[in-house]
């Protein structure tokens, strides 16, 4: 790997290039339930209007999903963006290591099954518990579940993490029934007994990331492990009586429980247990597998902790070796924007609020810890509130923006490249609150704008877009007519928490004008285009695979 060539046409700007990614900030395909476009954003609609505009694919197989259906998110998304190409990722990877049986082939799989098999002992199956494809998909759980069946396991317990957040918000009991029947069919023959032993909210347990609430998995760990927690005869029973309890409560904030027969914890793990965490996401697997792994461990009391054969679908950190097993190899990304350029001289920033910290570190530099040239970055996390984000919906913006005009105004070893993750868009559009969303929405507008003048006065360029919509399609639609969703109780539209399949908006403002940007002509781009656009306006050549930029300068 070389350092990039300069370009003849264009030698870069004075200031810095800045990539302000808006994170879930999409273009809506419905006026209805659009909070992008009900929200105020003059800043926003400056730059359409008058900077070098278009839209960019981010969702599918522009980021590196199995179709068209799927949507994008924020990890695949910052891959995509940071690396400049599309690699397979992990929905599509996982698939096909089932499809071709290379996956119950594979080393790891068979000394899972090789240590329930020798002790008698159980398998367990951890995870988030939905078809939305963005961390995990419910038919891989299935189809490890019939494998099982078929190498001679015994014993198999589930516990469940609700999702209600890729997927309809309350739709859990739809994932439930249709579980519950394939358990039974499984268990028809009396060969087996494979039933589902715990449950909770993704949001209340186990999947929380980058250390922001480590309470979150000390909950998971005691539900999910120790059997401890309210004990219920079924998931169905848990799930009705915690929404009877408490109306309106969402999928992804469903309180835990634990599955009991005779007053007894079905699934409590215990020694020579194995355990399969199936997710295929890193950045909400981390610190389970942690849990599971580590021995000096200090971010909570696991008590007896029990000897187990922990794996994850995939390695979810390859630098750290976490876990140490995994099922699936994750996609092998290499010469990322920002490591080429480190290797060019070029001093870099990245900066957002922990709930997106890792994804302009982590995800951004191709799903690889640390720096690569720790004289030539800098990282700047801040730290995220701990409430919920429909009642602060401004979150930390303002103070992320205040670290990035430090930044753009740096004169001793100023950046030459700053890139800002603002979460609000995705994490408040999440809730399904609407009116929050907008104030997300208008938060990160308002921030926009502070930038723009920044890099206006240090003669730098400015690039805006998205990693995936979100807060531009907040309400069910009728795939057909289009039609608005109603909930038949309330007569209300119905809200929806997922991202969306819509395309993100690019904006690249230069307000000097010496770039002499324009367009390109090439169409169909998705967001792996912004690598070779910000190497472009740093006035470098992009490597020759990289996708093509969204615009020519010179």
């Amino acid at each position: 790997m070389e350092a990039l060539k300069r370009a003849d046409d264009f030698r870069g700007p004075k200031g810095p290039v800045v990539l302000v990614i808006m994170d879930g900030v999409g273009i809506g395909k419905y006026v209805e339930g659009d909070m992008v476009l009900a929200a105020n954003t003059p800043n926003l609609n400056w730059l359409k209007e008058h900077a070098v505009a278009g839209q960019l694919k981010a969702h599918g197989k522009a980021v590196g999903m199995p179709s068209d259906e799927d949507m994008g998110n924020s990890e695949i998304g910052h891959n995509a963006i940071g690396c400049g190409r599309v690699f397979d990722q992990g929905a599509s990877l996982v698939s096909k290591a089932i499809e071709s049986r290379s996956l119950f082939e594979g080393e790891t799989w068979k000394m899972l099954v090789k240590n329930c098999l020798e002790h008698q002992s159980a398998l367990h199956f951890l995870g988030l518990f939905s078809d939305g494809n963005v961390h995990s998909h419910i038919d891989h759980l299935e189809a490890m579940l019939k494998e099982a069946k078929a190498a001679g396991v015994k014993k198999a317990r589930v516990h469940l993490l609700l999702d209600g957040r890729d997927v309809p918000p309350t739709s859990a009991l739809e994932y439930v029934d249709r579980f519950e029947a394939f358990l039974k069919d499984l268990n028809a023959d009396g060969t087996v007994d494979f039933v589902v032993a715990s449950g909770g909210g993704r949001m209340k347990i186990t999947m929380d990331r980058y250390e922001a609430d480590w309470s979150m998995v000390k909950l998971g760990w005691e539900i999910h492990v120790k059997g401890e927690g309210r004990l219920f005869a079924s998931a169905r029973a848990a799930i009705e009586a915690h929404r009877a309890e408490n109306p309106g409560v969402l999928d992804q904030d469903l309180p835990p429980f634990v599955i009991a027969r005779d007053g007894k914890p079905v699934g409590a793990m215990a020694d020579n247990d194995s355990v399969i965490f199936y997710n295929f996401r890193g950045d909400r697997a981390i610190e389970i597998s942690r849990a599971f792994e580590e021995d000096a461990f200090d971010k909570f009391d696991r008590g007896a902790r029990p000897n187990v054969l922990f794996a994850g679908m995939m390695q979810y950190d390859g630098d750290l070796k976490i876990p140490k097993n995994f099922l699936v190899p994750p996609p092998g990304i290499d010469r990322t924007m920002g490591e080429y350029l480190a290797m060019s001289g070029v001093r870099q920033l990245a900066v957002s609020e922990t709930q997106k910290f890792g994804h302009v570190t982590y995800f951004f530099n191709g799903n690889r810890s640390g720096k690569f040239n720790e004289k030539l970055e800098d990282y700047i996390e801040v730290p995220s509130d701990r409430i919920a984000f429909e009642f602060r919906p401004w979150m930390k913006a303002g103070e992320v923006t205040d670290k990035v005009l430090q930044g753009i105004e740096r004169k001793r070893n100023k950046y030459g490249f700053i890139r800002v993750n603002f979460a609000n868009g995705d994490m408040v559009g999440h809730t399904g609150v609407c009116p929050a969303v907008r104030i997300a929405v208008e938060s990160v507008d308002l921030c926009l704008g502070r930038i723009m003048k920044a890099v206006k006065a240090a003669e730098g360029i400015l690039v805006v877009s998205a990693d995936h919509g979100n807060a531009d399609d907040m309400y069910e639609h009728n795939k057909k007519t289009g039609e608005v969703s109603l909930d038949s109780v309330t007569g209300e539209p119905k809200t929806k928490t997922s991202h969306s399949l819509n395309p993100v908006p690019v904006c690249v403002y230069d307000p000097s004008g010496k770039a002499n940007l324009r367009l390109t002509a090439k169409t169909d781009l998705g967001i792996s285009s912004l690598a070779a656009t910000c190497i472009k306006l740093l006035g470098f050549e992009p490597p020759a695979d990289y996708d093509p930029s969204v615009v020519d300068v010179g």
